[in-house]
C-alpha cells in the first residue's frame, strides 16, 4: 500500500469558552465591511455584494503569542476583527438557516503585509502575498453565540502598546454576520469548522518589533499579540 512522503498537520483548534477544541478548517475574510475603513484605504464600499480573499487554517496563531515580524515587508499592519465560527453545514441558506449555523464568536487580527498588498493591488492581482501567510490570523477563545446575542451596539477597539488606535461599534459593519453567511453559502458548502473574520474598522496601521497589541469587542475574551524581532 502507497505511504504518505512526508506528514501533513492536524488541523489547528482554537479552545472554546465552555472548555471544548473547535478545529479550523478554513478561513474566509472580508474585505472592507466598514465604510470608514474603505474610505481611509481610498474606497467606497460596495454596497452590492461582499467580496473575500481566505487565509490558510495554518496562519492561526492563539491569543498571547509572540510571533516575528514577517519576512518580506516594511509595512506590516494590524487589523481587529469580528469571527464568526459556523458549527453547522449551510450552503445557499435562508437567513433562519444561516443564523442556526453560526456556533459562535470571537476577537481576531487579521495581520496584513500592506505594502505587498497595495503593489498587488496596483497591479490588479491576487492579495495572497499581502494577506495569505504564515502566523497571520490571530484568535482568542470563541464563545457561542447564545451567549453572546445580537451584533450590534458591542464595541470593537485595538490598541497598540496602550493607545487606541481602532474604536467603533459592531452596528457599523456594512453586511452582517447573517448576510454574510448567506451570501458565502451561495457560493461555497459551508461546514463546521469554517471561520469567517468579517472585516476591519478605520485606523488601521504599522506595528515593529517590540509593539503589544489588545484587541476587544463586548462579551468575548480579548485578543493579545506581541510583535518580535523579524526572523
Amino acid at each position: 500500500m502507497p505511504q504518505r512522503l512526508f506528514s501533513s498537520p492536524d488541523y489547528p483548534t482554537v479552545p472554546t469558552a465552555d472548555g471544548a477544541l473547535y478545529p479550523v478548517h478554513r478561513i474566509f475574510c472580508v474585505g472592507r465591511n466598514y465604510a470608514e475603513h474603505a474610505k481611509e484605504m481610498g474606497y467606497e464600499v460596495d454596497r452590492e455584494a461582499p467580496f473575500y480573499f481566505l487565509k490558510d487554517a495554518q496562519a492561526i496563531v492563539h491569543t498571547g503569542a509572540t510571533i516575528p515580524y514577517p519576512p518580506g515587508t516594511e509595512n506590516y499592519h494590524y487589523e481587529m476583527e469580528f469571527v464568526i465560527a459556523i458549527g453547522a453545514p449551510a450552503f445557499r441558506a435562508t437567513d433562519d438557516e444561516a443564523a442556526a449555523a453560526i456556533w459562535g464568536y470571537g476577537c481576531g487580527l487579521d495581520m496584513t503585509r500592506r505594502d505587498l498588498q497595495l503593489s498587488s493591488r496596483a497591479k490588479q492581482r491576487p492579495w495572497d502575498l499581502g494577506k495569505n501567510f504564515e502566523q497571520s490570523a490571530v484568535i482568542a477563545p470563541l464563545t457561542p453565540a447564545a451567549a453572546f446575542g445580537a451584533a450590534g451596539p458591542q464595541r470593537i477597539m485595538l490598541s497598540v502598546n496602550g493607545e487606541t488606535k481602532q474604536d467603533a461599534r459592531l452596528a457599523d459593519l456594512v453586511w452582517s454576520p447573517v448576510e454574510l453567511v448567506v451570501h458565502l453559502s451561495r457560493f461555497y458548502h459551508l461546514a463546521p469548522g469554517d471561520l469567517i473574520y468579517t472585516g476591519t474598522p478605520a485606523g488601521v496601521g504599522p506595528v515593529v518589533a517590540g509593539d503589544v497589541i489588545h484587541g476587544e469587542i463586548d462579551g468575548l475574551a480579548p485578543v493579545d499579540l506581541v510583535i518580535g524581532a523579524a526572523q
